[in-house]
């Protein structure tokens, strides 16, 4: 039986969604043709322009927790969720592209894992595949619930339906061509989730009163509500950030943003994260690879204002988001269970799209659902096949036999996401529960890669040994919280929300950091001459550099587009 649905879609929106859909699976149909092996699979035979891998590695970054979780944050806690993005990903983003892409590219490893097998050997790499590839699941189930959620509000379907529906169709396009499929589909899915959210923002600001009249909604309510909202003046600059961090001191909360935020788990998600490197890896010369995240960063400095506005703007617009805000419970939702600030987005699509924008919205929430979880699928199931199943179960058979591996492991990838989406529903804001998997997983592998990178006399039992104390003590942080692991939390430190994640992945990066360093005071290390191309110091410059590069206009060259992207960030922190 169908429930009752949030958006009530004509046909000329359904129209757009199935032209979108059969573009999807066509991209894929055709990227199957280029398929020849396992390479071309898992990372497309690595023959990519840097303008696509560029694009595409943003696409896969704007999946459902972009778009919906930083509307969400928007919606509560205002302007500093721009930390997100200026904070929390640009210089994070930049480093890989200058510093550590050329020892990923240039040592021709196939995954992230594989590169922590090189430097450490075997322990540390078999504790990085298996949590990376259990936080690619859980991550996943994450977009498919949101991806479900869309499909609920459309057609009324119970969520479970919509979330077998939803994952048919990212595995029909995976499946049928792999890599290539997932990144030629973002690029495309770039240009609609722009062409999607833009109109939300310009009309959203038109119908508020322009951005005074939107600063002017956000005083009011909080001054109506000072028990449940934060301040305005919070909730309206970027610093000091208490409203997000949950922090009441601003030295604190200061803290908390550039280290917890800014430097471990941006570090840690940007610099190590499989998913965002895998497109990188797929690109077609070292500099290529370095400039892909380089040139990800041009518009990934200006996403904010067309995720986290349209949340601002809802919670001012959209009766059902102000009432959330105001600590209010509204019946109804896209989980059915209640509003909450996940649907921040939908609402305002409701009340303020015309026809046929609409369609093109919701074709636009779709495609990014889809390109997050396809890149973590797609990280996935590489890893599993690669760094997992060859290296440790079934070793040296064809080439054949790995890629169907990987097909299968695709399928039972998006069958546990089906499962791991029941726990993403747990969570009002789905932010905290994303920092929160990020704190556990990137922080210590962040502190791990960074000190063996630049350190040769790290020894494999310190990688190993400082990867699994520093989950432990993120998990020991998230149990001591109010709520970062939901019933979990015991509530013994007064911690919440995305604060308790800041202070988590803190912690797992100085546990990991420290006891690396004197658990390599007694073990080891491995022989200097194997250290080539894998820690700085024994790595000659020209392994690092694509020779043809210099020679090239400034504009094709990666230091100065490094260094513009810089400045530009540095003048959006201060005009904000």
């Amino acid at each position: 039986m169908m429930a009752s649905t949030i958006i009530d879609a004509k046909f000329v929106d359904y129209l757009m969604i199935f032209m979108y859909f059969a573009v999807v699976l066509g991209i894929g149909v055709l990227a199957r043709r280029q398929i020849s092996d396992s390479l071309d699979f898992f990372l497309s035979g690595r023959s990519l322009p840097a303008w696509v891998t560029g694009l595409a590695f943003i696409s896969a970054n704007l999946g459902a927790v972009e778009i919906m979780g930083m509307s969400a944050n928007g919606a509560q806690f205002g302007i500093p969720t721009v930390h997100y993005f200026w904070i929390g990903a640009i210089p994070a983003m930049l480093f890989l592209g200058v510093v550590m892409m050329p020892f990923y590219y240039g040592s021709k490893v196939r995954s992230v894992p594989e590169f922590m097998y090189r430097r450490f050997g075997t322990g540390a790499h078999l504790v990085n595949a298996i949590s990376f590839a259990v936080a690619q699941l859980l991550i996943a189930g994450i977009n498919l619930f949101l991806l479900a959620s869309i499909v609920h509000a459309l057609l009324g379907w119970p969520l479970w339906v919509a979330l077998i529906v939803a994952a048919i169709i990212v595995l029909s396009y995976i499946t049928l061509g792999g890599l290539s499929a997932a990144i030629y589909n973002e690029v495309l899915q770039f240009f609609v989730i722009v062409a999607a959210l833009l109109p939300l923002t310009l009309i959203g600001l038109h119908r508020v009163g322009g951005w005074d009249g939107l600063k002017d909604g956000i005083t009011s309510a909080a001054g109506a509500h000072p028990d449940t909202i934060a301040p305005a003046e919070q909730q309206l600059n970027s610093w000091p950030g208490n409203a997000l961090t949950g922090f009441t001191s601003d030295f604190w909360s200061i803290v908390g943003i550039v280290f917890g935020l800014g430097f471990v788990l941006s570090f840690g998600y940007w610099t190590t994260n499989f998913v965002e490197v895998q497109r990188a890896m797929a690109s077609n010369s070292i500099s290529s690879a370095r400039k892909t995240p380089i040139i990800g960063a041009y518009p990934k400095m200006f996403v904010p204002f067309i995720t986290i506005l349209p949340g601002m703007i809802a919670a001012v617009l959209v009766h059902e988001v102000a009432q959330v805000k105001a600590g209010e419970a509204v019946p109804g939702g896209s989980s059915g269970d209640g509003v909450t600030y996940n649907d921040s987005l939908l609402y305002l699509m409701r009340d303020i799209l015309p026809n046929g924008l609409l369609g093109l919205a919701i074709a636009g929430l779709l495609a990014a659902f889809m390109a997050g979880m396809a890149a973590n699928v797609s990280a996935f199931n590489t890893v599993w096949s690669y760094d997992l199943w060859q290296r440790y179960i079934v070793k040296d058979r064809s080439d054949g036999y790995y890629l169907l591996v990987g097909r299968i492991a695709t399928v039972v990838a998006v069958i546990i996401a089906i499962f791991t989406a029941s726990l993403a529903s747990n969570y009002t804001n789905i932010m905290n529960y994303l920092q929160t998997l990020f704190g556990f997983f990137n922080a210590p592998l962040f502190a791990t890669f960074i000190v063996g990178m630049f350190w040769k006399r790290m020894t494999p039992t310190a990688g190993w040994v400082g990867l699994v104390s520093g989950t432990v003590a993120a998990v020991i942080v998230g149990i001591a919280s109010e709520d970062a692991l939901g019933s979990l939390s015991q509530g013994w430190i007064g911690i919440s929300g995305q604060g308790a994640s800041f202070v988590a992945a803190g912690a797992a990066f100085v546990v990991d950091v420290v006891l690396s360093i004197a658990v390599s005071g007694f073990t080891k290390p491995k022989p200097v001459e194997e250290l080539r191309g894998l820690v700085y110091s024994e790595t000659p410059r020209e392994d690092l550099v694509d020779p043809d590069e210099a020679g090239r206009p400034w504009y094709q060259r990666t230091l100065p587009l490094a260094g513009i992207a810089l400045v530009l960030v540095i003048i959006l922190n201060v005009i904000f």
